[in-house]
């Protein structure tokens, strides 16, 4: 989209034409970076930031952790739980008792779409709360305690 005479609009030009992008892509989950619009339609960071904006406003795209926007389908449910919290439901779903293996770092990363930094973070949490046995390098953690129960090994 070639630069307009009068700038004023243009950031709803923009998120317009990404949403006919999202409504094109049913298979896209995430957006272009800023410097993608930027070049793209030929406009400054902060016409490509107020379309983002527009787009967060209307529930079409979120924002994620490093700069990046992904996009909201409509009827979409999203957990926004702490990971921690949520991998704290494998307790439960999984039906675990104390003294079992609990789901490794990776397989977990793969189930929560997380990486398995940030899972070995919750895991960490869940052991300071007394949930799994302590990390150990080639040990698989075990269920030490049930969340919301007072049964310990």
């Amino acid at each position: 989209m070639p630069q307009q005479a009068s700038p004023r609009g243009t950031f709803l030009k923009v998120a317009e034409a990404v949403k006919a992008q999202i409504d094109a892509d049913p298979a896209m989950t995430e957006l272009p970076t800023l410097a993608e619009l930027m070049t793209a339609h030929n406009v400054s960071r902060g016409v490509a930031l107020r379309a983002f904006g527009v787009l967060a406003e209307e529930g079409r795209a979120e924002r994620v952790r490093g700069s990046r926007w992904r996009v909201v389908r409509e009827g979409e449910q999203r957990d926004r739980r702490p990971l921690a919290e949520r991998i704290a439901d494998v307790f439960h779903t999984d039906k675990l008792k104390v003294g079992d293996e609990f789901p490794s770092t990776s397989a977990l990363a793969d189930r929560f779409g997380a990486s398995r930094p940030t899972v070995a973070k919750a895991l960490d949490k869940l052991g300071a709360d007394g949930l799994l046995s302590e990390s150990r390098q080639g040990k698989q953690r075990t269920v030490t305690a049930l969340p919301g129960r007072e049964e310990h090994s």
